[in-house]
């Protein structure tokens, strides 16, 4: 069994921009990232992005608002960064308070910018297999794959999940000409899922409820990622709680061909690839 780690090949996209930082003569690549309310998990997430710019030695703007922020503020607040030249990327942290629509944020920011890859323009440019920015998640599965070698042409991947954030976005990646792969998309409302997964080469998972895919929905030699992390209560730890993903990882590895962990699997490589990202934002920059 293969365990696909996201840091070696976190570390190999870090490498591939560090040698290319030369280029940027005026001012680094510089992200910029709005935060709305104080939700933990987004605080945590926030500063994990800071660091790791400043590692790459990027530019980073935090933003922080209330939640009773306004959506024309925030509005107001991005527009304000398309027209500011020394930020390249734009991200607005999700989840979202209620009461802001998360469509009317995410479309007021530069496609050029948009290094999240979730605007209407770069989604749209996915599905015709044009260059744009690719929704960091996928983006780093698609890394992953590469990295490891784990061939998809031909393949039957099921991807359990239909955001647009994961689900949606890893599927029209892998069904591109130079893919290849046969996708199957699966969600809450598929009947007698075990019967679709166990057919997989490829299962992806990414439903955010632990331990949902078990041993019996895996067929023998699958390769198995696992796009969930969850907190579960757990009392023998500092914080009460650990860390898990959608798949039974114990129950299921010993049967996998390749598998990833949680933590230090795909949650690694969405921020790498956020990094990647910014960096090809910057890029389009100084080629003007």
């Amino acid at each position: 069994m293969i365990l696909l780690t996201g840091k070696e090949v976190a570390t190999s996209v870090y490498k591939e921009i560090e040698e290319q930082m030369s280029l940027f003569t005026t001012h680094p690549p510089t992200l910029a990232v709005i935060l709305v309310g104080n939700d933990p998990a987004s605080l945590a997430y926030v500063s994990s992005k800071k660091k790791m710019a400043e590692s790459l030695n990027f530019g980073h703007k935090d933003i922080f608002f209330k939640e009773d922020i306004s959506e024309e503020q925030i509005i107001h607040t991005i527009k304000e960064l398309n027209e500011d030249e020394e930020v390249d990327g734009i991200l607005v942290q999700l989840p979202l308070p209620k009461g802001i629509d998360e469509s009317n944020i995410i479309n007021a920011i530069d496609p050029d910018k948009d290094v999240d890859g979730l605007h209407p323009v770069n989604i749209g440019k996915i599905l015709r297999e044009e260059d744009g920015f690719i929704p960091c998640t996928p983006f780093g599965i698609i890394k992953m794959l590469e990295y490891y070698n784990i061939e998809v042409s031909g393949k039957h991947v099921v991807v359990i999940g239909r955001s647009v954030l994961v689900g949606k976005s890893i599927a029209l990646l892998l069904v591109q000409k130079h893919t290849d792969a046969t996708v199957t998309i699966t969600h809450s409302k598929t009947k007698d899922l075990s019967s679709i997964t166990k057919q997989a080469d490829i299962i992806i998972a990414a439903v955010g409820k632990p331990h949902m895919v078990t041993r019996d929905m895996v067929k023998n030699g699958a390769v198995v990622i696992d796009v969930g992390i969850n907190r579960v209560e757990d009392k023998t730890k500092i914080k009460g709680y650990r860390l898990t993903g959608d798949v039974d990882f114990d129950a299921v590895s010993p049967i996998c061909e390749a598998i990833t962990p949680v933590p230090r699997g795909v949650g690694v490589m969405t921020i790498a690839m956020l990094m990647y990202n910014t960096y090809k934002a910057a890029l389009k920059r100084i080629r003007k």
